[in-house]
């Protein structure tokens, strides 16, 4: 049996023939250059998608928000109309069953909404005021609509 070196293992090619000699023991492999360069890239995509990635996030707590408030709203003005007074709470709506449950401020994580009363009443057969709005308790101002989500 013959012995091979690692030389000779590198400078035959699938068929067994010799190959022109190259330069270093095996040519085979990356350089640390082009290992760079790949993981530089790499890097480069993964930024860009985590930043498309926060912007999908904050795009579906706003319209998680806004069906919350139109929900909310709409529960609000119907109750009004069939007991002829405002809501005294959000928890009045909920024991009404006009809605399962009071929904989680996506920004807050909180069932802390900032309710509105008002000495108006809504329906000439209302015998006593309630709440008439709502809107979040949050403070911060979103980026698509330069608007603080407190004023929605």
């Amino acid at each position: 049996m013959k012995l091979l070196h690692i030389r000779d293992l590198c400078s035959r090619n699938s068929r067994g023939d010799k190959l022109p000699a190259r330069r270093g023991v095996c040519a085979a492999g990356f350089s640390l250059l082009e290992m760079l360069i790949v993981i530089t890239i790499i890097m480069i995509l993964a930024g860009i998608a985590i930043g498309r990635y926060e912007k999908s996030v904050l795009r579906s707590k706003e319209a998680v928000l806004k069906q919350d408030l139109f929900v909310m709203r709409n529960a609000i003005q119907q109750y009004t109309l069939d007991k002829e007074a405002g809501p005294s709470s959000l928890d009045d709506l909920v024991q009404g069953k006009y809605l399962s449950g009071i929904p989680t401020d996506p920004f807050t994580r909180g069932k802390d909404w900032h309710t509105e009363s008002e000495q108006v009443l809504l329906d000439p057969l209302q015998t006593s005021p309630g709440i008439t709005d709502v809107h979040s308790s949050s403070d911060q101002v979103s980026p698509f609509e330069n608007t603080p989500y407190n004023t929605w």
